[in-house]
């Protein structure tokens, strides 16, 4: 699958923005919005809704379930961020990735729908779980990751909803790295290579901490 020239690296990829993600039944790569798009995301509490998809709920909402049988979707990656609370106000920024610094795919449905302009828009959520629980003094929850044989499963039109769900399941601390990184990632204004390094545990407003 050819990656388009014109797509460059991203480092701080954030809700309502246009991502690459890879659609069942099709071979290329398309670009949809993560989340609301611009225009829909004014209201935080419609947008939020709409970012992440929690996997246990799947098997109880017929919605979901019409989205698992036909707009499964993959999201490429090789890394992740999730924050860990120190307080009510402190939020320390952590990025994982496999301990094999393989790339993996994060599991998604797609949508279409017309905006209050009668425009077409395409979105995408991805599948989120329980964290594992030796992550949970981190984070609850993570995205749930793919390697390629989950891949070939989870984009094949014949999976049934059983192996499809089956799939959905945590990493645990020995598959991953994770290390704290800079609280400049809470600005989606910046993204470049150099968010991805490890830095000392600094919350949001760049106070350092030891409880990390």
């Amino acid at each position: 699958m050819e990656v388009p020239e014109f797509y460059k690296p991203r480092y701080n990829a954030a809700p309502a923005q246009l991502l690459p993600v890879i659609l069942l039944y099709s071979k290329g790569i398309s670009f949809f919005y993560w989340g609301e798009s611009p225009q829909w995301a004014r209201n935080k509490s419609i947008s939020e809704k709409w970012i992440n998809v929690r996997a246990e709920q799947i098997s109880e909402k017929p919605v979901l379930q019409k989205s698992l049988k036909k707009q499964r979707c993959l999201v490429l990656a090789d890394g992740f961020y999730c924050w860990k609370r120190v307080n009510k106000k402190s939020l320390i920024p952590y990025r994982f990735v496999l301990k094999t610094r393989a790339l993996f795919s994060i599991p998604g449905f797609w949508e279409e729908y017309d905006d209050e302009n009668g425009e077409i828009v395409h979105t995408f959520t991805l599948i989120t779980t329980r964290a594992d629980q030796s992550l949970q003094p981190i984070t609850e929850r993570t995205p749930v990751l793919f390697d390629q044989e989950k891949e070939k499963i989870w984009m094949d039109a014949n999976s049934t909803e059983q192996e499809l769900v089956s799939l959905l399941q945590p990493e645990t601390a020995e598959q991953l790295d994770y290390y704290t990184i800079e609280p400049r990632i809470n600005s989606i204004e910046i993204d470049d290579k150099s968010l991805i390094i490890p830095a000392p545990p600094a919350d949001q407003f760049g106070n350092l901490t030891l409880f990390d």
